[in-house]
Formats: structure tokens, sequence, C-alpha cells
């Protein structure tokens, strides 16, 4: 017996990801944006010890959807 052992819903990011490219006016760019971010959270990680079974690009499609659709998030 397999047990799901993902910390998130295949159904909520797939939501998340068809969110952020409907609000994107290029899907290049967007896909772009979201490469550089889980880049840039890898790399994070050896720093930090985040949840590990979630993925860089999985954990940068939340935060960019959660930006997208909770602004006050984003600090100035």
């Amino acid at each position: 017996m397999l047990r799901n052992t993902s910390p998130f819903d295949n159904q909520q990011l797939m939501r998340r990801q068809e969110d952020l490219i409907n609000a994107a006016s290029n899907r290049y760019r967007i896909t772009v944006q979201v490469a550089n971010r889980a880049q840039r959270r890898r790399f994070e990680e050896f720093e930090s010890y985040d949840d590990p079974r979630m993925k860089p690009v999985l954990r940068a499609i939340f935060e960019m959807s959660d930006e997208l659709t909770q602004p006050e998030i984003i600090g100035e």
C-alpha cells in the first residue's frame, strides 16, 4: 500500500500553476521567473532546513501564486 507523503495537493498545485499562467502576460517569462526563484530557493535550502519533501520549483509556484492572490504579503 503506497501512501501519499507529498506535502501538497496536486489539484491545488495545478490550480495555482494555472492562475500564474493566466495572470502573466507572457508564458515564457513567468516560466523563467518560476525557474529563477526555484534556483534561488535551492541554494537557500543549504542554509535552512525547510520541508525537504517539497521541491524548490513547487515551493516557487506556491509562493508566487500566494503573492499573486495576496499582494499584502509582499513587503515593500
